[in-house]
């Protein structure tokens, strides 16, 4: 297994040339690479791991005082599937407010966890639509392009995870799901748009050119893929990769990601600039609020087909 490095792009001017031309190469060539130059704080970046620790500390029934469920998805959980797979995984998960079901649930115990989650979340979202604005003009579109896709609402949602050492791990070579032994995320691509993750141990691998390349954290860069919306706006020149979260029996490890969402009512498909005589449509228009419902039933169990774009194909 490949321990190679992705790129590594300065973002500090994201709409400079050879800023785009970098990001655009790592999106057709990798699908993810890691950004220096973010602007996010390493305090804050230091606090949120402080307080992701503190939460997963708790008892048990604690963090199950905030469990989210199919009606509220932000809270914690431990049961999650990935390809209707068990994952060796807690999470937490929060994102905006929507009606009087769908509300972020904080804990109680911990008063500094709200504020540093808060800014963190902010701060994560500044740096996915900078990123968005490269994407559009490496795709031939105006900067501001793709921002409506974003503004006023959204569902975009950031992931504190954290994998417990297991006694079994399990690393197959190939691009399958854990059998005998358990990964901390199966196989995956993101459904989303923009990740932007923050990890504190190696433990991320991209399968690209048929074989896993564990990322290699950088106390100095976030790392940033691209997510199935990104593949379908680009007709495939750009590809959502493949990636997983291994485990292993002598070593804790937290995470955080944050995942830029578009509103579920908004519809996506590939852009006009990517569309000629010569490059046909590849995908319908895809109903966000749909293609998410369906990818997130599969969180909760091994029930119906397991939702990808590839089942939107013209």
């Amino acid at each position: 297994m490949s321990v190679e490095g992705i790129p590594v792009i300065d973002i500090a001017d994201p709409q400079a040339p050879a800023t785009v031309r970098a990001i655009g190469a790592a999106c057709r060539d990798w699908g993810f690479f890691q950004a220096v130059g973010h602007g996010i704080e390493l305090r804050l970046i230091a606090s949120v791991q402080r307080q992701a620790r503190a939460f997963f500390a708790q008892p048990l029934a604690a963090k199950q005082a905030i469990e989210r469920s199919a009606e509220n998805p932000w809270g914690f959980y431990d049961r999650e599937l990935t390809r209707h797979t068990p994952d060796w995984k807690q999470i937490y998960d929060v994102g905006p407010a929507s009606g009087e079901v769908i509300r972020p649930q904080w804990p109680a115990s911990l008063p500094s966890f709200k504020p540093a989650i808060q800014a963190y979340y902010d701060a994560c979202n500044g740096v996915s639509m900078r990123i968005l604005k490269s994407i559009a003009l490496s795709l031939a579109m105006p900067s501001g392009a793709l921002d409506d896709f974003f503004q006023p609402e959204h569902t975009s949602f950031l992931r504190l995870n954290y994998y417990p050492k297991c006694p079994t791990p399990e690393r197959p070579t190939d691009a399958s799901v854990a059998k005998m032994g358990h990964l901390g995320v199966n196989h995956h691509t993101d459904a989303g748009a923009v990740t932007v993750l923050f990890q504190d141990q190696p433990g991320l691998e991209v399968f690209h050119e048929e074989r896993w390349t564990l990322i290699e954290p950088r106390t100095d860069a976030l790392v940033i893929n691209i997510g199935d919306i990104v593949q379908v706006w680009s007709n495939d020149r750009y590809k959502a990769a493949l990636h997983r979260a291994i485990v292993r029996p002598d070593v804790e490890r937290f995470t955080a990601a944050f995942f830029l969402n578009p509103p579920y009512s908004a519809d996506y498909a590939p852009l006009p600039s990517v569309i000629d005589a010569g490059h046909p449509a590849r995908y319908r228009a895809i109903n966000w609020g749909e293609f998410r419902s369906r990818r997130t039933a599969g969180d909760y169990a091994n029930a119906g087909e397991y939702a990808q774009i590839s089942q939107y194909a013209r």
